[in-house]
């Protein structure tokens, strides 16, 4: 049930980071529905990469115009995700009788989902897929209504994808998003060809940026980050087993540019807080998280092109119980403080040797000087898309 504001409740403003991570999005499926269920909560961009983009734009486009709302939000949402269900029905990779009767929800012992795993190490989707098939663009493209995400003027959305070429991140956002930018977030090499974009081509924006953090910190007013986290930072056990090490190395690598974001807004927090900088560029940044860590550990990464619906139901209801537990601790966080410890994104890392803020003025009022010179217009460059 939706929290009734009345007029002694305090609205707070945030901004969501959304990972991807293939049917695990539906856990930020269940977040997200926590969080349209509480009218206090206004959201004013999202950045999302991959599942964590169809998430993000999903959302712009239910709360768009004035016949959108939460409501709306929630149940385009739920109809994305029972429509990916409804369409993995059809497909040959399935789980085999013994992950059932074991209750595994991974797909390691299907006979199916092992020759596509050798087929894909083998060939690559310009081999294997020359028509470059994909029914879950056909999905995204039923479903999402695009000039509604591009004319929303609620919510900000940015959709991280990787450029083929350069190796950086491109940040696509309103009113540029289409079904084939939100393909690009989620084309995975080794499974789709790279998408292209006016000329250029795209890969899955997990690489460099799951999600980016940048154009929320840019382009946001609002202080506070949420990030819903799907792929866990930590893991108590040493992967032995091929299929473990391969698990762990995608867990690793769809969180470095995460990590790296993370600890760059730790290292500008100890310099505003050590230097007492109070210039508006200079404004800390409050992060919190929502993770579902202590129950996908137990699952591996062929579980994430499971698309039951009995799974992604369980996956939803594991992120909205996690929601509803970091809101009931940590609202009064929310605009106050950071709720996750930032000072891990540092643990056992060479700190870079940091410049004094007195340089960090002097080049603000040399950047304010050149600005009041500049005759063609204030001297301020718009941020690139690509970074």
């Amino acid at each position: 049930m939706a929290k009734k504001t009345g007029e002694n409740q305090e609205r707070k403003t945030i901004e969501l980071a959304l990972q991807g991570g293939g049917a695990h999005g539906a856990i930020t499926w269940g977040a997200l529905d926590r969080i349209l269920d509480d009218e206090r909560i206004i959201i004013e961009g999202i950045s999302g990469t991959s599942a964590g983009a169809m998430n993000a734009a999903l959302i712009a486009d239910g709360l768009s115009g004035e016949s959108g709302g939460r409501k709306k939000a929630q149940k385009k949402l739920r109809e994305f995700w029972k429509g990916v269900s409804d369409a993995a029905r059809f497909s040959p990779i399935q789980r085999s009788f013994w992950d059932r009767w074991i209750g595994n929800w991974s797909l390691d012992h299907s006979p199916s989902y092992l020759m596509m795993d050798f087929m894909t190490r083998s060939f690559s989707p310009y081999e294997l897929n020359p028509l470059d098939i994909n029914p879950l663009r056909d999905l995204v493209a039923e479903i999402i209504d695009f000039d509604r995400v591009n004319s929303c003027d609620k919510t900000k959305i940015f959709v991280t994808a990787t450029n083929v070429r350069s190796g950086t991140a491109h940040i696509f956002q309103q009113p540029e998003l289409t079904a084939e930018t939100l393909m690009a977030s989620a084309a995975l090499p080794y499974l789709y060809k790279a998408v292209e974009i006016d000329g250029e081509a795209y890969w899955d924006g997990g690489y460099t940026g799951n999600p980016a953090l940048f154009p929320l910190v840019d382009d946001c007013k609002a202080r506070d980050i949420v990030l819903i986290q799907i792929n866990p930072f930590y893991r108590e056990e040493i992967p032995k087993t091929a299929r473990e090490i391969t698990n762990r190395l995608n867990e690793i690598t769809f969180n470095a540019s995460l990590m790296k974001e993370l600890r760059a807004l730790m290292l500008l927090k100890e310099i505003i807080e050590g230097e007492k900088l109070e210039a508006e560029e200079f404004r800390r940044m409050r992060i919190h998280r929502i993770h579902t860590d202590r129950n996908v550990t137990n699952l591996s990464s062929s579980s994430k092109i499971n698309a039951e619906w009995d799974y992604l139901v369980y996956l939803h209801d594991l992120g909205y119980k996690e929601a509803d537990k970091f809101l009931t601790k940590h609202w009064d966080d929310i605009g106050t403080r950071s709720s996750f410890d930032l000072s891990y994104a540092l643990q056992g890392s060479i700190r870079p040797v940091l410049r004094c803020a007195a340089d960090i003025k002097d080049d603000t009022k040399d950047d304010a000087k050149d600005g009041k010179n500049d005759k063609t217009g204030g001297g301020k460059e718009k941020r690139k898309k690509t970074s």
